[in-house]
């Protein structure tokens, strides 16, 4: 069985798939929060 040695994997795509989902996230709340004030906005 090989030998685990810490640090010898390449993360890169793990590291830019993380951070697309941080950007994804964070697009999708301030669009999440746009469309409640807009709603509250049009309610009123």
């Amino acid at each position: 069985m090989a030998d685990h040695k810490h640090g010898e994997m390449d993360v890169t795509v793990q590291e830019k798939t993380f951070d697309g989902f941080i950007k994804f996230t964070t697009y999708s709340v301030y669009v999440i929060i746009a469309i409640l004030i807009f709603m509250a906005l049009v309610n009123s």
